[in-house]
């Protein structure tokens, strides 16, 4: 039986979205009766703690909601820390990661085998497992993530494009502002497909993929929880400060949803303004008790409270970070996904080129 195809899910900057193209491309193949495998070869490990980890969270995340047994899924040859980086430099790591790489090629198998690339076209250089490297030794093809929040992406796209060469499949463009739309398809699609590099998709931003739960944001902020731990699953899509007075509060209030509230421990009055509005957390600064009345409308309202002993101006820095680097860890979010995928993604290509399906 010769070896399985393979593709290879890249991207040129971190957090555009590779999961998420991953899953829902994945289910809608599965659903169409291709035998899916999956692999992620360079792993992450997002422990802030000293215990280091063999496992990707991706990758057992991924592996979980597909549904996939032990013999579809490629092993993780490397898990990129600080401490493997440093033994790296210092020679005292010298393993041949490419010759780890190509006995994916000895695994015999059927359908496509998808691995989730590194973050960027330059990540895991140093290890020889660039995405540019693995995709030529796996004679992957290869569709790239991008995300058009910058002025330099599509000059990111011709770069990647001279560096892949006839192995780039495609290319998803994802999480694109609603205003955005008509450009990308009038005139970036059409741009880039006459220098041959297909739009496989244009996907409209989310505000649900966007979001994080409120227990990530426990988490993040090392947060107390003072009332409502059942419903840390609310999903956060928005950011508001409650900094002003109640009447102008009510108004911004009213404009935003599923939003998490931060103000202080001490601002009663905004607190109680909030909990009467689409608020999904609410986010207490400086450590100060609440009072007794807004930690019982709280409850009332199933909105779970946190007090963290950072000022507010650290603590809407922590919440930005954790939108700009959310994870697809939470069904809901999978499921929106698949739909996704489904409707916006031009599979015809992709099935063409492995000669799968009908």
């Amino acid at each position: 039986m010769p070896s399985a195809n393979y593709l290879l899910i890249g991207s040129t900057e971190a957090y555009s979205g590779k999961s998420t193209i991953t899953l829902g491309l994945a289910h809608e193949l599965q659903a169409q009766g291709i035998t899916i495998a999956y692999g992620k070869p360079l792993g992450h490990c997002l422990t802030t703690t000293s215990i280091s980890t063999d496992t990707d969270a991706d990758v057992q995340f991924i592996t979980d909601t597909l549904k996939l047994s032990e013999n579809h899924v490629r092993p993780t040859l490397l898990m990129l820390d600080k401490s493997t980086i440093e033994k790296r430099l210092l020679g005292e790591e010298k393993t041949d990661y490419q010759k780890s790489l190509a006995q994916y090629l000895q695994i015999e198998g059927e359908g496509l085998v998808i691995l989730e690339g590194p973050s960027n076209l330059d990540e895991g250089s140093l290890f020889e497992l660039s995405l540019p490297q693995v995709a030529e030794i796996l004679n992957a093809a290869v569709i790239l993530v991008i995300r058009p929040n910058s002025r330099s992406y599509i000059d990111s796209l011709l770069s990647a494009k001279q560096r892949l060469g006839s192995s780039l499949l495609g290319v998803v463009i994802n999480d694109v502002p609603l205003a955005a739309q008509e450009t990308m398809t009038t005139l970036v699609r059409p741009f880039l497909e006459a220098r041959n590099i297909p739009v496989l998709g244009i996907l409209p931003r989310s505000n649900l993929l966007r979001s994080v739960s409120v227990e990530e944001l426990v988490k993040q902020l090392k947060a107390q929880v003072l009332c409502r731990a059942d419903r840390l699953d609310l999903m956060v899509e928005s950011l508001t400060i409650g900094a002003m007075n109640v009447s102008s509060a009510i108004k911004y209030f009213r404009k935003a949803t599923n939003m998490a509230v931060v103000t202080g421990g001490d601002r009663t009055d905004i607190q109680l303004a909030a909990l009467e509005t689409s608020t999904h957390c609410l986010i207490l600064t400086g450590q100060l008790p609440p009072d007794e009345l807004v930690l019982r409308r709280a409850e009332d309202a199933e909105v779970p409270v946190l007090s963290v002993e950072y000022e507010t101006l650290s603590t809407v820095e922590i919440i930005d970070k954790t939108f700009g680097s959310v994870r697809l860890h939470e069904p809901v979010k999978v499921e929106f996904a698949r739909k996704l995928m489904a409707q916006d993604f031009d599979f015809k290509p992709l099935l063409s080129h492995f000669q799968l399906g009908a």
